[in-house]
Order: structure tokens, then C-alpha cells, then sequence
């Protein structure tokens, strides 16, 4: 077999491991290899080849992975609906007990199960503040009903 065969099998299955990976770092290999194929047709010692692989997929990695990072694998959580009820005020609706496993509070025309942040009795008509969603659950905490806040929505 000659080598080229061999890089071009390389870059393939590389290929194939990026579309499985999500990572966009195995698909600069796979360029690197598809060069060292390149390469192979007009030098013949595999230790140069190599050598040259290395320093491809290297410098490849290197370069792409400020424009990786910021196009492609941003790493900042995007905030879907659930995930913006937290900080909001709610007025609690059913009361939120811990030993019964109870609990249900209304922000804005949403009513959501919910715990106590400090695993305290909140009853209800109290006003509460989401802490955090944890699954269908919302954790809360309870506001001092002196500060007269006004209710977010």
C-alpha cells in the first residue's frame, strides 16, 4: 500500500470522528492528514511525513481555536423560558413544606412546584424570591414582607 492511501484513510476517519464528536478539534487532523497526503506524493520518508503531520495538526489547533471559541463552542448557557423566572418575585399559593413534599408558587399567570431554598415552611400569600430551577422545581427563598417589593414580571 502506498502511503498516500494511508493518509487518506487517516484524514477519512478523522472525518468521521468529528461528525461524531462535537468538539471541532478532530476535523483539523483530518485537514493535516488530507496535506501530509499531499505531501506523500512527492516525498517518500514517513518520518517526514509525520513530523509534518504534527506540526500541521499543531499549528491547525492553534490558530483555529480563538475563531473555534468564539463562533463555534460558546460556552456562555443561553437562557430559555425556564431559566428566566429566576430572581423574579412570586407570591406563594400553596403552602411550602418540606415534610409534605408541597408547594406551589405563581409568577406572573405561571404556577410552579416549589421548595424552600433553607428547607423552611413558607405559607402561603407569602412572598418568595426564585433562587433556582432544579428540574420541573423551583427553589425559592423568602422575602422580608417589611420591604414592600413590588412584584417582578
Amino acid at each position: 500500500m502506498e502511503l498516500w492511501v494511508g493518509w487518506l484513510i487517516i484524514s477519512g476517519l478523522m472525518f468521521i470522528l468529528e461528525i461524531l464528536t462535537a468538539g471541532f478539534l478532530v476535523f483539523w487532523f483530518g485537514v493535516a492528514a488530507l496535506l501530509t497526503m499531499v505531501l506523500s506524493l512527492f516525498v517518500d520518508s514517513i518520518v517526514i511525513q509525520i513530523i509534518f503531520f504534527i506540526i500541521l495538526s499543531f499549528i491547525l489547533v492553534l490558530a483555529t481555536k480563538p475563531i473555534v471559541s468564539k463562533y463555534v463552542l460558546k460556552g456562555d448557557m443561553i437562557k430559555t423560558n425556564v431559566y428566566t423566572v429566576i430572581g423574579k418575585t412570586a407570591i406563594v399559593t400553596m403552602d411550602i413544606d418540606i415534610a409534605k413534599g408541597t408547594g406551589q408558587i405563581k409568577v406572573g399567570s405561571d404556577v410552579w412546584s416549589a421548595k424552600s431554598e433553607n428547607q423552611e415552611f413558607i405559607p402561603a400569600g407569602s412572598m418568595v424570591e426564585i433562587v433556582k430551577v432544579e428540574g420541573v422545581k423551583v427553589i425559592v427563598k423568602k422575602i422580608n414582607e417589611n420591604n414592600n417589593e413590588e412584584v417582578k414580571n
